[in-house]
């Protein structure tokens, strides 16, 4: 059984993670209207994973017996100055996510909830991940700032990312 606090928290965690899938595909809309197909489908991967993330919640919470209560999703962001400030959107949100994901192992921890615990770490890996993923998107678009052929090459690479789902039981 999970506690009241950690399934409030988790609850919290969807809704989070939805809210970061309803981002990314923001920015993809944006990428879209610019004409920049690679970008447009690196959101969408990304996009693809937050509510990958969000259903782990959802599936963590059903199998302790927690219930889930759904939440209204704010609206997303929906205009940006250039890709590089949607990059540095992009790097800024996971740091953020980063903090939720400590602050949820830092509950489970007082809650003395091993098994939440245990099923966050995998979110702490992940994060790691996905803040690296997100400064070297930043860190390519600084580079070519100011070089538009640059951002067609890197739009080109970006192109090639494809979602794949984490393994079943992970």
């Amino acid at each position: 059984m999970i506690s009241k606090t950690m399934v409030d928290a988790f609850n919290h965690q969807i809704n989070a993670e939805m809210f970061s899938s309803y981002l990314y595909l923001s920015m993809a809309a944006y990428f879209e209207d610019l004409g920049l197909p690679g970008l447009t489908n690196w959101m969408k991967v990304q996009a693809q994973e937050e509510m990958v993330h969000a259903m782990k919640f959802f599936n963590e919470l059903a199998e302790r017996d927690g219930r889930v209560r759904l939440a209204a999703i704010d609206q997303p962001e929906t205009e940006w100055e250039s890709p590089l400030a949607v990059a540095e959107n992009v790097y800024g949100h996971e740091q953020k996510v980063t903090a939720l994901i400590n602050n949820l192992v830092t509950l489970a921890r007082k809650e003395n909830d091993y098994a939440s615990e245990a099923f966050l770490q995998w979110f702490v890996t992940e994060q790691v991940e996905e803040e690296s993923s997100a400064k070297t998107l930043v860190d390519q678009l600084r580079l070519i700032q100011g070089h538009p052929q640059g951002l067609f090459m890197v739009d080109r690479e970006l192109g090639a990312r494809v979602f794949t789902p984490p393994p079943a039981g992970e």
